[in-house]
This record gives C-alpha cells, sequence and structure tokens, in this order.
C-alpha cells in the first residue's frame, strides 16, 4: 500500500469532504478521488460511501484508517529517534496558532529561533484552535496551539500531547470617552444596554459570551460581526460599540481605546498540542522550550 494513499484516506476521515481534502494536500479533487479508488481496488474493498455532498468511511475504512495511524505515529517516532541521535536542530516546523497567541508571542520567538537556530526554519499559519487540531491529526503541521475553551481536554486524541503554556483572561474594551472608561472593572451587568461587536472567527466565543450575557438576564445586542481584530479595534475607537476581548489581544494597538477588567472574569487556558510521537524531536523540543519562556516572560 502507498504511504500517499493512506494519508489521503487519514485526511478523507478527518475533513469529510473530496474539495477539502485535496486543498489540504494542495492536489485536485479529481487526484484525491483517483487515490482512493487505487486503493479500494488493490484491497478489492468499498473504503468509502457517500452521503449527501460529503461522502463516510465504511467500517473497512475507519479500520483502514486506525492502521494508518499506527503506521505514521511509528514513522514520525522514527524521525524524531534519527533527529535525536543526530542532535541536530534542523529542517521545518510547521506551526498553527490563533491569531491573538500568534500576535503576543510567534513574532520573538521565531527571531529568537532564526538567531539561535539557522539550520531550523519556522513555518506559521494562522489557525483557529480546532482547525490547528484538525491539522495537526492529519499531519499538516506540527504543532498546534489550542484553548481548552475550543478544545476541551476530554476531546483530544489518545496520540496527542500537550503542554500547558499560559493563561488568558478576557477583557472589555472600549472607547476612552465611553461612559465606562472611568471603570478599573466593569460587570456584565454594567454592558447590558450596550452594542457589542463580535468576533465570529470562533463560534465558541461566540456562544461563550452570549451564554455569560444571559446569565446576567439579558441577551447582547450585537450590531457588528467581525472576523477580525483590525475592523473591530476601529469601531471601537470611534465609539460605536464595546467588545469583549483575550487579554493576549487587548495589549496590542492601544492607541485609541480603553480596556477594563472584566468581573465576573473568562479565564482560558492556552496550550502547546503536539503528536506524541515526535516528543524527542530536538526541533519540537527547542521550539516548545522557546516559547514557553517568551509566554512566561509576556504574563
Amino acid at each position: 500500500m502507498d504511504i500517499n494513499k493512506l494519508g489521503a484516506l487519514r485526511e478523507l476521515a478527518v475533513r469529510k469532504t473530496m474539495a477539502a481534502v485535496a486543498e489540504a494536500l494542495h492536489v485536485s479533487p479529481s487526484a484525491v478521488s483517483q487515490q482512493i479508488s487505487m486503493l479500494e481496488q488493490e484491497l478489492s474493498i468499498d473504503l468509502i460511501e457517500r452521503r449527501g455532498r460529503g461522502v463516510e468511511l465504511t467500517i473497512a475504512g475507519r479500520k483502514l484508517v486506525e492502521t494508518a495511524n499506527r503506521i505514521f505515529e511509528e514513522l514520525e517516532s522514527a524521525r524524531a529517534d534519527m533527529a535525536e541521535l543526530k542532535k541536530v536542530v534542523a529542517g521545518d516546523i510547521r506551526v498553527a496558532a490563533f491569531p491573538s497567541v500568534a500576535a503576543a508571542l510567534m513574532p520573538k520567538a521565531i527571531k529568537r529561533l532564526h538567531a539561535s537556530y539557522p539550520m531550523l526554519e519556522v513555518l506559521f499559519e494562522e489557525m483557529e484552535p480546532e482547525e490547528g487540531m484538525n491539522a495537526l491529526r492529519s499531519w499538516q503541521t506540527d504543532i498546534a496551539i489550542i484553548d481548552d475553551l475550543n478544545v476541551p481536554a476530554g476531546l483530544l486524541d489518545p496520540g496527542i500531547e500537550i503542554t500547558p503554556l499560559i493563561e488568558d483572561v478576557f477583557d472589555v474594551m472600549m472607547s476612552p470617552d465611553h461612559r465606562l472608561a472611568g471603570l478599573e472593572q466593569v460587570t456584565w451587568a454594567d454592558l447590558e444596554h450596550e452594542l457589542w461587536v463580535m468576533d465570529t472567527a470562533s463560534s465558541t466565543y461566540t456562544r461563550m459570551l452570549t451564554d455569560a450575557c444571559q446569565r446576567s438576564g439579558y441577551s447582547p445586542k450585537i450590531m457588528a460581526r467581525c472576523k477580525g481584530y483590525e475592523v473591530t479595534s476601529a469601531l471601537i475607537r470611534e465609539g460605536c460599540a464595546i467588545a469583549i476581548v483575550p487579554g493576549l489581544r487587548s495589549r496590542f494597538d492601544m492607541q485609541g481605546v480603553r480596556v477594563c477588567r472584566l468581573v465576573p472574569e473568562i479565564r482560558r487556558r492556552i496550550s502547546i498540542a503536539y503528536r506524541r510521537g515526535e516528543k524527542k524531536s530536538p526541533a519540537l523540543q527547542v521550539f516548545i522550550r522557546c516559547l514557553k519562556e517568551h509566554a512566561q516572560a509576556f504574563q
């Protein structure tokens, strides 16, 4: 069996559509379909079945993916063993992280690693925690920065290991002339009649903030839904609305805004996730050590 065909099947188990797999593997959907068909012909058994616009794995397909997972884990473990024997920190390490932690920690970490290990290249891609975990499971990234709000510990795969990185608390951001701007801390009840900007990059955050408002007896009046901080901060500066933002994010680009502590607080734990078989990789070890040192200094 060809390892690339097994890889395509593993991707399909996570991403559910040929188009999504093709995008992840940087090939055409027809090429993915052909790989799966060739694998089925080789084994003389159906591995997938169509379900609307997507596909589902058959019992045989799921069984083969379980075997493929073990094969890929052994390959990664072997690579890590060889790298450890050489004691050379070199090659590429792929990192997925969501915007707030990426902006706070990644630039300085990458700069330091480039200076200390010139043969190591960090390849970064911005991904929300759930997306990063999917990329980690399907071998599209080597490290995923996640949080416990989007990826609860109970949902982690047995083959994934996590290392705690930093804790983050959410703040209220508003314009400097807002009626609440003079307060050191703001309660959820204080925000009942405000207009809100909601970051929609993560549906988990939207649901979490809405639930917190409802526990205080109201639903937030959302006047804007944005996928990035740039528009959110512009609306806040002009006094159009307030927003609840991660503390990591609120420490950047503070000109023209006021940040207050939110009580009761919402706290999240941010962690580094990686495949268990790669734990001994020198590149992985130096990256984790460097990122943790920067996180401690930032905290």
